[in-house]
């Protein structure tokens, strides 16, 4: 008890007091804490969606037999594509694809039928390919419908040599949001730990109270380390909130150690931290420190796995990415999350995230106590 008593009654305890203090009278810090944080996890996770649905489809149907309409019905069914015009040329469909008034045209040519009775039929497909990643997908659902399509016709006739019976794991419905949410819960804390951080600390600059800090008995790591307790507390705080919403508005399950995803987001959010005091220390304003932070923070995000699969980038930026520390905090967010797995199979991305904190912190502690020297 004397020890505890000592603590409270010591320099660094009042210096985190006045720290909370200036932080609950602030209140645009704390709606910068809770708005943004809780609107960019909705918006993220109900705007990102790689499923294309709705797609604007054009027929030219020559045919015009039972069976070339049940194709036409097989590409409508499922609402992934909707039937907006009925061109009376090709001319015509070409051109309201290239208008940008549909996205996919279809043509059945006249032979349509004789095709069939020769098992051997082609059809032409036009996709509008400005948006690349729409009309990857518009092409890969086309081939799974009529691959369908074919099976249909030929009536359990044929069967195939190899049958395949495919599982998903941890996701068995596929649901987007599951891989889109975490990764947002690690770019809102990147993005919210750095501003507010280097904010706090510029803020003291421009008003003049880090002279009045060195006046004070207290050493510079007292200063240092009285800033960065309140934070912490708060940006966990941010962690519980977009935990909540995404088990709560999004469904997402939580398979892990409660435990453990604490502890690994506090190592995380001293990330954010110690990145945003060496903001503050090499900008002079808080203007700065905003524009300063868009050279950081996005290519963090970019190279990071949180919005596109890093197995989709080039080899040179997924070795880029081993290096960026919010790479390994979403790794371990969806394991735990999704998987339910521990540091048996996370203790590269832990060790990882714990030398960016030792380094980063380290580097931010001596380049903030040269400026109070």
């Amino acid at each position: 008890m004397k020890y505890i008593w000592q603590l409270f009654d010591s320099p660094l305890w009042s210096l985190v007091r006045k720290e909370i203090n200036q932080i609950l009278r602030n209140r645009q810090l704390i709606v910068l804490l809770i708005v943004p944080p809780t609107v960019q996890l909705l918006l993220y996770g109900f705007a990102l969606n790689p499923d294309v649905h709705n797609l604007r489809l054009g027929v030219i149907d020559y045919a015009n037999i039972s069976a070339s309409r049940e194709l036409v019905s097989a590409m409508t069914s499922n609402h992934t594509f909707n039937l907006e015009s009925v061109p009376k040329s090709e001319k015509d469909l070409s051109r309201q694809v290239e208008e940008g008034k549909l996205d996919v045209g279809l043509i059945i040519p006249p032979n349509f039928p004789r095709q069939l009775a020769n098992k051997s039929a082609e059809i032409q497909v036009f996709i509008d390919g400005v948006n690349a990643n729409t009309a990857g997908i518009a092409a890969n659902y086309v081939n799974q419908i009529i691959q369908q399509y074919n099976f249909s016709l030929a009536q359990g006739q044929i069967s195939p040599p190899v049958s395949t019976e495919v599982v998903f794991l941890y996701n068995p419905g596929l649901t987007s949001s599951w891989f889109f949410v975490p990764g947002v819960m690690g770019l809102v804390l990147t993005l919210i730990g750095t501003l507010v951080s280097a904010v706090t600390v510029v803020r003291e600059k421009d008003t003049g109270t880090l002279e009045q800090l060195l006046m004070t008995p207290s050493s510079n790591w007292e200063i240092l380390l009285a800033k960065i307790i309140p934070l912490a507390f708060l940006l966990m705080g941010d962690v519980l909130l977009a935990l909540t919403l995404g088990t709560i508005v999004f469904s997402l399950p939580f398979r892990g150690s409660f435990l453990l995803f604490l502890a690994l987001s506090s190592m995380y959010v001293f990330v954010g931290i110690s990145l945003g005091i060496m903001l503050a220390t090499i900008c002079g304003s808080q203007q700065q420190v905003l524009l300063t932070s868009f050279f950081i923070n996005l290519p963090m995000i970019q190279t990071s796995g949180a919005i596109s699969p890093i197995e989709s980038m080039p080899p040179l930026f997924q070795f880029l990415s081993l290096f960026n520390p919010l790479r390994h905090y979403i790794t371990i967010v969806r394991g735990i999350l999704l998987k339910g797995v521990g540091l048996d199979v996370l203790w590269l991305n832990v060790l990882a995230l714990l030398g960016f904190a030792v380094v980063l912190l380290t580097i931010s502690v001596h380049k903030f106590r040269s400026q109070l020297s």
